[in-house]
């Protein structure tokens, strides 16, 4: 049955709790990112044989790899489900932004490998695809006698470690297969007064020199609020929050821990100026010092941080030479 709503068109969906109508084909379709089938997923596709002449499972692929969310890759899933059902059609089905195009390639796919006659309806389970359909085919949500998370089954296994080679290859194989992605942090040269005669400098513990305040920047933050985050941690000073920061660039960071990796910190640089309170080494920062500021700072500079010193000056001038316009 077709139902017009909001302009869209969308399909009514059937659901069946009880005694199941029997179709030609039986199509599953899950993400199945779990280092086993587990009684849910066999409760699940026992239920589809029980009443199809053929079953095909659809796996959910996205365009991220190696993420705590998608951790398997399309083959290790595929092999995973015909290892218990070596009968069952593995495919794959690719992530899309919108449901109305993931749907019609759905459809697209079925359409190719049945008969003309064939009966078809897309069978799953609570929380799964079934919301997110909008096509042509009839869709049968299960009861689940138990639920099971595939997010705590990969929560439990990531706490966990087994003395085998098979394991460590695994951690080698999923290291190897990660998108290469830069290390986002935030810098901060802070002044004392606008007049930027004094610039406050933090040193971490187990070094000699000094370096700006800064650090990484969480998942849930823009990197403005990170840099204010950073100050307040590792300095205890107000700076004036978001608005009183002057963004200089970006800059990639030589950071001697990622040396030969192929992921590299990529920093945002702001400078802003003190509005209140006495610094006070925090986090890691065991010493906090205002230097006068000069050229001959760079001395007392650690090395990941001197580009950031040699690019202040004109990063602060073509700043204000920006604000000047706009004005």
């Amino acid at each position: 049955m077709k139902l017009l709503k909001s302009g869209i068109l969308f399909r009514k969906k059937v659901k069946m709790r009880c005694a199941m109508q029997k179709y030609d084909v039986g199509v599953i379709v899950g993400r199945f990112q779990v280092n086993a089938l587990h009684q849910g997923h066999i409760d699940l596709i026992n239920s589809v044989v029980d009443v199809s002449e053929r079953v095909i499972v659809f796996l959910g692929v996205s365009p991220l790899k190696g993420t705590r969310g998608n951790p398997l890759d399309f083959r290790a899933r595929k092999e995973m489900i015909q290892e218990a059902y070596p009968d069952l059609d593995a495919l794959s089905i690719k992530d899309c932004s919108s449901d109305e195009v993931w749907s019609a390639n759905l459809d697209e796919e079925i359409k190719a490998l049945i008969g003309p006659s064939s009966t078809v309806a897309l069978y799953g389970s609570r929380d799964a695809f079934i919301e997110h359909y909008v096509g042509n085919y009839p869709t049968v949500e299960l009861r689940q006698e138990v639920y099971i998370s595939g997010s705590e089954i990969r929560k439990q296994i990531s706490h966990t470690t087994t003395p085998t080679r098979d394991f460590r290859a695994g951690a080698i194989w999923n290291s190897q297969n990660l998108y290469s992605n830069p290390i986002l942090t935030v810098d901060i040269a802070i002044f004392d007064s606008p007049d930027r005669k004094s610039l406050l400098l933090g040193r971490k513990k187990g070094e000699s020199l000094f370096r700006f305040i800064g650090g990484h920047v969480d998942n849930s933050e823009t990197l403005e609020q990170a840099a204010v985050r950073e100050v307040r941690e590792e300095t205890g000073i107000d700076v004036g929050g978001t608005s009183a920061l002057n963004y200089l660039g970006s800059h990639v960071i030589e950071d001697w821990r990622y040396r030969g990796e192929k992921n590299n910190i990529l920093t945002a640089f702001f400078s802003c100026t003190r509005v209140f309170g006495r610094p006070s080494p925090n986090d890691d920062i065991e010493q906090l010092r205002w230097f006068y500021y000069d050229k001959s700072l760079i001395g007392n500079i650690v090395t990941e941080h001197k580009e950031l010193f040699k690019v202040l000056p004109e990063r602060i001038s073509l700043n204000e030479e920006g604000a000047s316009h706009e004005n």
